[in-house]
């Protein structure tokens, strides 16, 4: 069977809930590690974080998963793969992004993360846990930059209970009004696009000002 993975993002509940009926409890475990890699593994920006805790939120209201399971669960994981990213950063970072050619390790990806830490200090792991693609970067650049780990956990920590505690409880309390249910697709789209906003507008101001310099 193929999977069009367009369409699994714009019926992430259908296949979620699918998966909560063929495998119950393990549902927990499938969620770990899609969250855990989304977060540890530079390799895998792609995979769905806003929009799939936003949807667990809505079938754990249906029933389908207990919600403070779930939210430890997801925490757990957020919070492991940032360390495990953080300590892949500090000992094979720079040789990982060595090639500028690579298809795999970009470079535009480290840079854009680079430079949003440069505007925003250690607080960058915090609020990146709301960004796609810098998510999944900050915590390697903290590594490669070597920020101290208990400094870099602390923001790491703050950063996934408002990530995870608000989009799974927020899909919990109005995943499932009426209005969302029917235009489910139209609000995954939305979290992504608002996902991306500081990404935007901090490649905005630094190409405004680099043509202020020219």
């Amino acid at each position: 069977m193929e999977f069009n993975p367009i369409d699994i993002f714009l019926h992430l509940d259908i296949y979620l809930a699918q998966l909560v009926d063929s495998y119950g409890i393990w549902v927990y475990a499938i969620l770990f590690a899609v969250i855990f890699c989304e977060t540890g593994l530079v390799v895998t920006p792609f995979l769905p974080g806003d929009s799939l805790l936003f949807v667990a939120g809505t079938i754990a209201a249906t029933g389908g998963m207990e919600l403070p399971v779930l939210i430890v669960c997801l925490m757990t994981a957020a919070i492991l793969g940032d360390s495990c990213n953080y300590f892949i950063g500090r000992f094979i970072g720079e040789k990982l992004f060595a090639n500028p050619q690579s298809k795999i390790f970009r470079r535009d990806y480290l840079e854009r993360t680079h430079a949003f830490y440069a505007r925003h200090g250690g607080k960058t792991v915090t609020m990146a846990r709301f960004v796609p693609i810098v998510r999944t970067f900050a915590p390697f650049v903290a590594g490669v930059g070597v920020m101290p780990y208990f400094r870099f956990l602390t923001f790491s920590v703050f950063g996934t209970v408002l990530w995870v505690g608000g989009l799974t409880t927020l899909g919990y309390l109005f995943g499932n009004v009426e209005f969302i249910k029917k235009n489910l697709s139209v609000v995954l789209i939305g979290i992504v696009a608002l996902s991306f906003m500081p990404a935007c507008i901090e490649y905005l101001r630094a190409r405004l000002a680099t043509v202020g310099r020219e």
